[in-house]
């Protein structure tokens, strides 16, 4: 049952935009909505260092959005009912993010080319513009 959206958007927004390793996070998260797994299958269905899985595990644990089931080498990792009753919404912040990076790239494109044309040029534009002003 969601009773406030807001706190959760936060918090996810936070998790998968906001941080370095939210790329990383988003992915554990994806993989764990089709299947419980245990941090080696995560490290290798993603082929990541396991030591890293484990650091965004905990991370997700922390903030309750991963629940772990069993002992230390053979915990499973579940999400948790506040990550099932928001997945949709965690959806919509993992594709903003990747929208983002494709506007992003594409104004960084841009200016490298407007930049390249006005700085293979110079004499051209700085002799018309003082041509211009004498």
């Amino acid at each position: 049952m969601i009773i406030n959206e807001r706190p959760v958007r936060q918090l996810l927004t936070w998790l998968i935009k906001g941080t370095k390793g939210g790329k990383t996070r988003a992915q554990i998260i994806t993989n764990l909505k089709d299947d419980p797994q245990n941090a080696n299958q995560i490290a290798t269905k993603l082929k990541v260092d396991y030591k890293t899985v484990r650091h965004h595990i905990a991370i997700l644990e922390k903030n309750r959005l991963v629940v772990p089931v069993g002992d230390h080498y053979s915990t499973v990792y579940f999400l948790s009912e506040l990550m099932e009753e928001n997945y949709a919404l965690f959806q919509e912040i993992a594709q903003t993010k990747n929208a983002n990076k494709r506007i992003i790239k594409m104004a960084q494109s841009t200016v490298q080319k407007s930049w390249s044309k006005i700085s293979s040029t110079p004499e051209s534009i700085i002799g018309s513009r003082s041509h211009k002003l004498l």
